[in-house]
């Protein structure tokens, strides 16, 4: 029976949650759309419904549906993963409906991920030590499209603890609040949000809010991948992106890997013809499309073909780099549920497609150090 159900509206927040709950020892699967067979068993169960630029009725209903799936699984608390920067319409019309849904009044927020370089302070938004772009006040973010004031849980109350951040939100409740920003400077911050926020039916915020919830659900220590879980196989790499990290990481790649550029000449069929004469030995196979053409019409449909032509070649593990990719490709491979596997770099693991073989990791442009294309193979 599942213990905590999330509900994230893009894919790559859904894995590196899963990724940071795995670290801790709770087994997590993700469910891509609307489930429409039985979930899978695990501690902690994802649903990715499509809704991060659906219309605000359409959200709502999706975002229902996903909560009433992982009720019925068994979930004793629901994680709304959402943009840090609150980007899109959605958010607080679905956070308002899932609080009557869950019979809830109050949901504490916490946008932050201090690990990643992204913070919270007296409500501002930070990446690294520069405000975020637009309006940086979380609270008066929110509160364009939220029907109700937003509160803010600052970083005096976080800094003394789950018991000091507890009875604040419980001040709040009382004074009618429905929503509060918790500032988050350290993960030390979302560790004690997490313990005060045991009790509450629902939380929202970024992926780094899951670095407190599994030792309510009694996984305490860290957790250890079987080495079972580490794949192997046939590899390749497919990527698309103009990211400084992705391009950094694809110049160390080609030192040591076959790699094939996509210089917009190339379709499908020869880039495949190409990795059929490619030796196994040499290495994970690498084809990039051009940092100017990672975003262009089409390139997501050519990533997703050449996805389904290498599995159909043999391989069995598949990185794709850029995360404008992701959703072509994962509905051409027909991918339904995940699992979450080894992390091979922060926020970045491998994911057993159910049903299959298949091994699949989805980089976004920015993330991973320099060398990941190489030690996500080894």
């Amino acid at each position: 029976m599942a213990q905590l159900g999330i509900i994230a509206d893009d894919l790559a927040g859904a894995i590196e949650c899963g990724a940071i709950l795995m670290r801790q020892g709770m087994s997590t699967a993700v469910a891509i759309g609307l489930p429409e067979d039985a979930l899978p068993e695990a501690d902690a169960l994802a649903i990715v419904p499509r809704t991060r630029n659906a219309p605000v009725t359409q959200a709502v209903a999706e975002s229902l549906a996903a909560c009433e799936a992982l009720l019925a699984a068994g979930t004793r608390q629901i994680l709304q993963l959402v943009d840090p920067g609150f980007e899109g319409a959605a958010i607080a019309p679905v956070t308002d409906a899932l609080l009557r849904r869950l019979q809830a009044s109050f949901a504490a927020i916490a946008p932050g991920a201090p690990s990643s370089g992204r913070t919270v302070y007296l409500g501002h938004l930070f990446t690294g030590t520069a405000l975020a772009g637009g309006e940086p006040n979380l609270p008066r973010r929110l509160a364009m499209q939220a029907d109700a004031p937003v509160a803010l849980i600052p970083f005096r109350i976080m800094e003394e603890g789950a018991g000091a951040i507890r009875r604040e939100m419980s001040r709040l409740v009382e004074a009618g609040r429905r929503y509060a920003i918790a500032d988050s400077l350290t993960d030390e911050h979302l560790l004690a949000l997490g313990a005060a926020a045991a009790a509450q039916a629902l939380l929202v915020g970024s992926p780094g809010i899951a670095l407190g919830l599994p030792k309510n659900f009694g996984h305490p220590s860290l957790g250890s991948i079987p080495a079972e879980d580490v794949p192997d196989g046939p590899a390749a790499v497919l990527a698309a992106s103009g990211a400084r990290a992705t391009i950094a990481q694809l110049g160390l790649a080609r030192l040591y890997c076959p790699t094939l550029d996509l210089d917009g000449t190339l379709g499908a069929t020869e880039a495949l013809d190409w990795a059929a004469a490619q030796k196994p030995e040499d290495g994970p196979l690498v084809i990039a499309a051009s940092p100017t053409a990672a975003d262009a019409p089409g390139t997501g449909e050519l990533l997703a073909a050449l996805a389904e032509g290498l599995v159909a070649q043999g391989v069995t593990r598949l990185l794709i780099a850029g995360e404008a990719a992701f959703p072509a490709v994962v509905e051409r491979l027909g991918i339904r549920q995940l699992r979450i596997g080894a992390e091979i770099d922060s926020g970045l693991p491998w994911c057993t497609v159910a049903g299959s073989g298949l091994h699949i990791l989805l980089k976004p442009g920015a993330a991973g150090r320099r060398d990941i294309l190489l030690r996500a193979f080894s």
